[in-house]
């Protein structure tokens, strides 16, 4: 993913103590706009009265400070009328009438693109008329790109995590040819509204094939939709739970209901002065990528900035076309939003397998430097610098140790916790010396000690080598 193709956005929603004005756009390629309401008995959208100063003036006040900001007027939202949505979907004249009120409202408060949150269409024949919104949207963007010779409005949607929603299908191929990307909303998976324990709100990993925004971004990628047109979420909140029991703090500890708010809600930036004022004891997960604090009987579930490195990393390595985060107000002197240009390269820890090593350095035409003396390798491109062992240094220590005469070689492939399988013996070696992988529980787990009577070297599930 190059920084010439890469989406790093963010939502604005106006309803906060955070105006256009404080946001560093900067640190952004794109901003969204929210909300544009729909009209229930037109169709078209509407900006509320209150709402159209700031919306006029917003693409002006972001691109003072990055002039190459692209702005999208979002339009729905998740307490929008699902049902004026479905029924305006439904029918061909309905769809026309949104179509049009949408380009011509984006052209007139001077947005650059459009983004239709839809939370969700919930049945077949709403998926169906989903994307036949979308095929159209697209063609009347482009006729009126041409008739204009303006540049066409971008299109974008913001999603479910998963390519289904509740069992039913999104219209992959309508959306794959018809938006320029899609916006993964993979956050809120627990939240006292709807969880009676207290689990991690926006894991990236879980240890089943539960909600995740990994799972998620499988789901879509198996179903069909390009990688570059995935857009991965994470919130600048958390949700906070009252503990039953407050000696009971980890997950799934039992919750009598929301916490700090009505609905649990706390952003970001009110949640660092509430874990000082409470002395409250911070846990960052490594396994799911998560983090969460607790102080007497409240328990709060929330992304740190370590969370967010390990993301952005992610979407990185996944080949998607960027992230975004709802929303810029929720964060912390912009500690979130600035956090992928922060931490060690490659990796949140700097680790990298050997696996991807080989796809990084013909990416980025690195320069490998193999020492003879030392017996190791390093590659250089840019400012990053990677030691390795290489199958060459592999081979001569696989030698030391039969020269020595040691039992044989370990060999630690360091997989996450998702990967964990059973100690294996992988193969013996035709000169007898005994192989062995073993699957760590997790990545971050220290290495081993290892008894003088074998050698431990790093390899890749996919390179162990017979000697």
């Amino acid at each position: 993913m190059s920084e010439s193709d890469v989406v790093k956005a963010s939502y604005w929603f106006p309803a906060t103590d955070f105006p256009a004005t404080d946001i560093d756009s900067s640190l952004f390629t794109h901003l969204f706009c929210t909300f544009a309401d729909l009209e229930a008995e037109s169709y078209e959208i509407t900006i509320a009265t209150w709402n159209q100063a700031p919306f006029h003036a917003f693409t002006e006040t972001v691109q003072q400070r990055n002039p190459h900001v692209k702005t999208l007027l979002s339009i729905g939202g998740g307490n929008a009328d699902k049902d004026a949505f479905a029924s305006m979907a439904s029918n061909p004249d309905s769809r026309a009438s949104f179509i049009q009120s949408t380009i011509t409202v984006a052209r007139s408060y001077g947005f650059h693109g459009l983004d239709l949150d839809w939370e969700y269409p919930r049945n077949e024949e709403e998926m169906y008329d989903f994307g036949k919104l979308l095929e159209e949207w697209r063609s009347a963007v482009e006729a009126e790109s041409n008739s204009s010779g303006t540049t066409a409005l971008i299109l974008t949607a913001a999603v479910y995590y998963s390519s289904n929603y509740q069992g039913v299908p999104y219209p992959v191929l309508a959306i794959s040819n018809s938006l320029d990307w899609i916006n993964l909303m993979a956050y809120d998976f627990y939240g006292p509204g709807w969880s009676t324990v207290t689990g991690p709100p926006a894991s990236l990993y879980l240890p089943t094939d539960g909600r995740s925004g990994d799972s998620g971004v499988r789901d879509w990628t198996e179903a069909g939709l390009p990688a570059k047109k995935a857009v991965l979420g994470f919130p600048y909140y958390g949700w906070a739970w009252t503990l039953a029991d407050p000696d009971v703090n980890g997950y799934d500890a039992n919750t009598t209901g929301p916490a700090i708010s009505d609905d649990g809600e706390i952003s970001y930036r009110q949640l660092q002065t509430w874990i000082v004022d409470n002395g409250a004891t911070k846990v960052h997960d490594d396994m799911m990528v998560g983090d969460y604090c607790y102080a007497g009987t409240t328990w709060i579930g929330y992304d740190s900035e370590k969370s967010i490195v390990t993301k952005v990393i992610y979407a990185k390595q996944k080949g998607l076309l960027g992230y975004f985060s709802w929303h810029v107000g929720g964060d912390d002197n912009s500690e979130l939003s600035s956090a992928d240009t922060t931490g060690p390269a490659i990796s949140s820890d700097g680790e990298i397998s050997f696996r991807q090593l080989k796809t990084w350095i013909v990416e980025n035409g690195a320069t490998t430097v193999h020492d003879e003396m030392m017996v190791g390798d390093y590659c250089y491109a840019g400012t990053t610098w990677i030691g390795y062992g290489s199958e060459k240094s592999i081979l001569t220590k696989v030698r030391y140790a039969k020269q020595k005469g040691l039992l044989g070689l370990l060999f630690i492939a360091r997989w996450r916790w998702r990967h964990l399988e059973t100690l294996s013996l992988v193969r013996s070696s035709p000169y007898h010396i005994h192989t062995f992988l073993f699957f760590l529980r997790t990545y971050y787990q220290a290495r081993p000690t290892v008894e003088s009577l074998a050698y431990h070297v790093l390899c890749t599930e996919e390179n162990i080598i017979d000697v």
